[in-house]
């Protein structure tokens, strides 16, 4: 993660949690912003404490499966470098695969870090010969299919 994250970037966290990695990322982008999501009933008194100490910090108790979330974030925050996905542990790749897709697409981040061995093994098993291509931090190949057209002329 420290290689992918400069100075002046703004970083989307899905699945923030306590905040563990939203301390490190809010040290490496100190001026830029990490915007962090959660809907654990634990995040929020963690994340609320960890934003008096890093002022670059904004965190939602929020679910980010919710497509309303981001149409509403991706109208008001126009350049995002760096998003971070760190959901559901090892289950549910197809969720994360989903979140990440989403977000990704509508986001066009420079880099995309994901944090899911279910994903990874999802991913290594099949068996496809579709072209998909990411030569940037989204799936090039098929982002514009997702995108509400009220967000296509952003």
């Amino acid at each position: 993660m420290i290689k992918y994250v400069k100075l002046l970037d703004n970083v989307v966290e899905l699945g923030c949690h306590v905040g563990c990695s939203t301390k490190i990322l809010s040290r490496l982008c100190q001026d830029g912003t990490v915007y962090a999501f959660d809907n654990s009933p634990e995040s929020t008194r963690a994340m609320n404490n960890l934003k008096i100490e890093y002022k670059n910090i904004e965190f939602s108790n929020v679910d980010v499966r919710d497509k309303k979330l981001i149409y509403e974030f991706s109208k008001t925050h126009e350049k995002i470098d760096v998003l971070c996905v760190d959901l559901g542990g090892g289950y549910h790749p197809d969720t994360v695969f989903k979140v990440f897709f989403l977000w990704s697409s509508i986001l066009k981040p420079r880099v995309s870090l994901i944090r899911n061995r279910g994903l990874i093994d999802f991913v290594n098993s099949s068996d496809t010969t579709e072209n998909i291509l990411s030569h940037k931090g989204y799936l090039s190949s098929s982002s514009n299919e997702i995108i509400p057209n009220e967000l296509k002329n952003k």
